[in-house]
């Protein structure tokens, strides 16, 4: 994790590292659509997709306690490609469902970048920000919630 301190300006980029060039795509797709939105980015890096859900909730209940290190939104980012066995099924089930809980369950501005790919190829347009940019897809989405929130709280501070 880089050095910044989380602040409510700041959207955390929670990024499976297994497949890097798709997740570093990604995050080129979406850092102009948070930067134009006046949102700094902070990378966590973790292995793979099935932590992700963890590491989004471990900074939730972090900014739960220190206001300090609470975040705009995190976007929840990585890749699984279809392999030879059911893995694949597990992997994306479960991390879709776990996300899901947490955006229920905390109501906080949560994006889904992660790609459930056939193959490679597939991965790599997807995350291209020169041909179907999910990463700035994600980035809106998480903005949008943010939005949302404001709307709801009735606060241009939420």
């Amino acid at each position: 994790m880089t050095a910044q301190k989380a602040n409510e300006k700041t959207i955390l980029v929670v990024e499976a590292r297994y497949y890097e060039k798709i997740t570093d795509d990604m995050v080129r797709g979406a850092e102009p659509v948070f930067a134009d939105a006046g949102y700094a980015i902070e990378r966590l890096p973790v292995t793979g997709v099935f932590e992700v859900p963890a590491a989004c909730e471990m900074a939730i209940q972090t900014g739960l306690k220190d206001p300090h290190k609470k975040y705009a939104g995190i976007m929840a980012m990585g890749c699984v490609i279809r392999g030879e066995t059911d893995h694949y099924y597990h992997i994306c089930r479960e991390a879709s469902r776990a996300l899901m809980d947490i955006t229920m369950n905390h109501l906080f501005p949560l994006g889904f970048a992660i790609l459930t790919c056939e193959n490679m190829k597939q991965a790599e347009v997807r995350a291209d920000p020169d041909q179907k940019n999910k990463g700035a897809e994600a980035a809106h989405a998480v903005l949008r919630m943010i939005d949302l929130r404001r709307h709801f709280r009735g606060r241009e501070d939420a």
